[in-house]
């Protein structure tokens, strides 16, 4: 099952939690977030709890929409995206790796668009994660 790693409802996760539970991977979390506020220094950085079922999640967001959603796990993390179709043929037309464009190809369409989740255990993806973050702000 796909839960966060923080699941108690009492306890807001904080930066030493954050830290303790990625391990290395807290350095790339890091970077995102500072990619996101670099580019849209407005950004509202809030965590959310989803349920039970889901446990906290981490979001950065303009005024009225998510940027992107971070995921807490065991030693890694998810990124999450909605793309709307504009965005969403920009990424297929883009240099992004082919496993992104078909996840998002293959992913449900909602009203608010196609949702992916991309499993963060290593740097190799954060310029794709970046060019992902720019289209979103774009769009």
């Amino acid at each position: 099952m796909d839960i966060s790693i923080f699941t108690n409802k009492q306890i807001i996760p904080n930066e030493n939690n954050i830290l303790e539970s990625l391990g290395v991977t807290y350095e790339l979390w890091k970077s995102i977030r500072g990619y996101v506020t670099l580019k849209y220094p407005d950004a509202i950085e809030e965590w959310n709890y989803s349920g039970d079922k889901y446990g906290w999640s981490f979001r950065i967001k303009d005024k009225k929409r998510a940027i992107i959603y971070l995921l807490p796990r065991d030693n890694y993390f998810k990124v999450a995206f909605v793309f709307g179709q504009n965005a969403t043929d920009i990424i297929m037309e883009s240099t992004i790796s082919v496993q992104i464009k078909k996840e998002l190809a293959e992913a449900k369409k909602y009203a608010e668009g196609r949702g992916i989740r991309i499993e963060i255990n290593n740097k190799n993806i954060l310029n794709d994660i970046n060019k992902l973050i720019d289209i979103k702000l774009a769009n």
